[in-house]
């Protein structure tokens, strides 16, 4: 995913931006800049996170910025943001939470009509720049956003500053949040609402799906209505989303104790001495359990953020894996003859699971039962950048399912059979998963109960990863 931060002032923003988007730092894995207007000119600044923290990167730059009342920032997955165009619609910069399924049609589709592309992700296309092009296309702002919305397959927020506000404006289904927020001298517009109190700011709204609003100092103006149909990624909850933030007014933390606590109304037959979490995101579910079963809550794992950033940052897989090794440390006093039910966010690729129990191993746990907050993601993301790679089978559910079928040729109606967990071959994948990881035991969470958790209708979460629902238009 991606996070950002933009606002518009009666004072200079330049610190509320700042640390606003720091406060995005957990959603993204590459990138981070940041862009202010200062009444005269635009002023950005673009830094790579990969061998250190948006704050270090950043606090060099901020005097450059003094002065601004209008600022936007980002915490990217991968490209360089923002960008900052001259167009017909005058100058202005962009910062977008997108995944563009589409990307390589619309590219051919704009080089056709003699547009050409500047900026680069690598030697990619950059994604945002085709966002900020796609805007230019058109005779407003308003007229750019709905081109935009109209054009993509996949998802895309984003924040346009001009030199008179913000457009802040929501994926079409919105997959993705966009919060609207105020104190006494603006408005403010993130991805995550616990970056508003620290500040000072206030909730007011969230976006609904494609709605756009204009923010200035003096106030929010209605660009688009919001549509009808939602499917916001249901992940927030289960996984990217801080313990603190809410989306559609339902609290992170709170849809995660939930979640634990159904696991543990069904999870009668074990027997264990405690319950714990996969440190950060597994901690809400496993203390859901824990309240739930009556057990006590401990952390056989403790986490070293300190010297160590986050475990999927480095683009070399070795290293990742290095990183999430040593970031994780047990705690022996907790962990010799012990029978520990284990909470998790998920099973991506399985890599790091597998080495947290090998490790839990060395150090003496008796009995490991790990229980996942989801159920089994079969099915890669084409809407976000999570569950995705560059082969299906990177998703260790789908090589079970492989392994098991013999062929890597599956059918939609094979894969349904397995993502259904009352079927003899949704039983089978998971046994199979659970001696490979040299568990005592392992159960995923069934799908309604995650829907119930969170608390909104179905038709209005996208569960792509597991079910294979969603749908793109």
């Amino acid at each position: 995913m991606s996070g950002f931060f933009g606002c518009a002032s009666r004072r200079e923003c330049v610190n509320d931006v700042f640390y606003c988007t720091d406060y995005h730092s957990h959603l993204g894995t590459k990138r981070a800049g940041l862009a202010f207007f200062n009444g005269e000119r635009f002023v950005r600044s673009i830094h790579s996170l990969e061998n250190g923290y948006f704050r270090n990167k950043f606090e060099d730059d901020l005097p450059k910025f003094e002065g601004s009342c209008l600022g936007i920032g980002i915490i990217s997955d991968f490209e360089s943001q923002p960008v900052t165009v001259t167009s017909h619609l005058g100058r202005f910069s962009i910062v977008t939470v997108a995944r563009i399924e589409n990307m390589d049609e619309i590219t051919e589709r704009l080089l056709g009509e003699n547009v050409h592309f500047a900026e680069l992700s690598g030697s990619e296309i950059n994604p945002t720049e085709l966002v900020a092009i796609l805007i230019s296309q058109s005779r407003t702002f308003k007229e750019g956003i709905e081109n935009v919305q109209r054009t993509i397959k996949g998802s895309c927020s984003m924040l346009i500053l001009t030199e008179h506000g913000i457009y802040a404006a929501r994926d079409r289904f919105g997959r993705t949040p966009v919060i609207i927020g105020k104190n006494d001298f603006g408005y403010v517009a993130a991805s995550e609402s616990s970056s508003f109190l620290n500040l000072g700011y206030e909730y007011v709204k969230d976006l609904g799906p494609g709605e756009a609003v204009q923010l200035t100092r003096d106030g929010i103006t209605d660009i688009l209505a919001p549509g009808e149909r939602k499917q916001i990624c249901s992940f927030l909850w289960v996984y990217y989303g801080y313990p603190s933030s809410c989306y559609e007014g339902i609290n992170v933390e709170d849809a995660r104790y939930r979640c634990g606590a159904a696991m543990a109304a069904r999870d009668e037959e074990v027997h264990a001495d405690f319950a714990a979490g996969i440190p950060d995101s597994g901690v809400g579910h496993a203390i859901g359990y824990s309240n739930a079963k009556r057990i006590p809550y401990k952390r056989p794992f403790v986490k070293y953020t300190p010297t160590w950033p986050r475990s999927f940052m480095p683009q070399n897989q070795a290293m990742r894996d290095l990183v999430a090794k040593m970031k994780l440390l047990p705690n022996e006093a907790f962990t010799r003859g012990s029978k520990i039910v284990f909470m998790d966010d998920s099973i991506v690729r399985g890599t790091q699971l597998k080495d947290n129990i090998v490790k839990l191993k060395e150090v003496g746990v008796e009995e490991v039962h790990m229980r996942i907050a989801c159920p089994p993601l079969i099915f890669p993301c084409r809407f976000l950048n999570f569950s995705t790679s560059r082969s299906t089978f990177d998703l260790y559910a789908r090589r079970v399912i492989r392994d098991l079928e013999g062929t890597d040729k599956l059918s939609d109606e094979t894969l349904q059979e397995y993502a259904d967990d009352t079927t003899e071959k949704h039983r089978k994948m998971v046994e199979v998963m659970g001696q490979q990881l040299q568990l005592t035991s392992l159960k995923f969470q069934r799908l309604q109960d995650v829907v119930d958790a969170i608390g909104l209708p179905k038709s209005e979460l996208c569960t792509h990863c597991w079910d294979n629902s969603s749908y793109m238009e």
